[in-house]
């Protein structure tokens, strides 16, 4: 339902914070903060699931497709050289 409201400018200058801040849309703050002041969800009402971006700082070269290759690599040598100390074989 789309309606006019009339906010307070710090209550506005909150959410609008909020908002920035959460990188959600104005509307869900709002609506999220209403929902949190009346002290009941909606029925049916989900938020949705949020992801947080996280920079996994990989040097420039590093090709992140050949990442579960070198995975498999590594494993396989941890095989061997477990292999090699149960079986005494150097």
């Amino acid at each position: 339902m789309r309606t006019t409201l009339t906010l307070e400018d710090d209550l506005a200058a909150v959410l609008k914070e909020r908002a920035s801040g959460s990188g959600r849309s104005f509307q869900e703050v709002v609506n999220q903060t209403i929902r949190q002041g009346l002290g009941q969800r909606v029925a049916g009402h989900v938020d949705p699931p949020r992801t947080r971006r996280h920079h996994f700082g990989f040097r420039p070269g590093i090709g992140l497709d050949k990442l579960n290759h070198l995975v498999d690599e590594l494993e396989a040598e941890a095989f061997v050289a477990r292999h090699e100390r149960e079986t005494g074989l150097d």
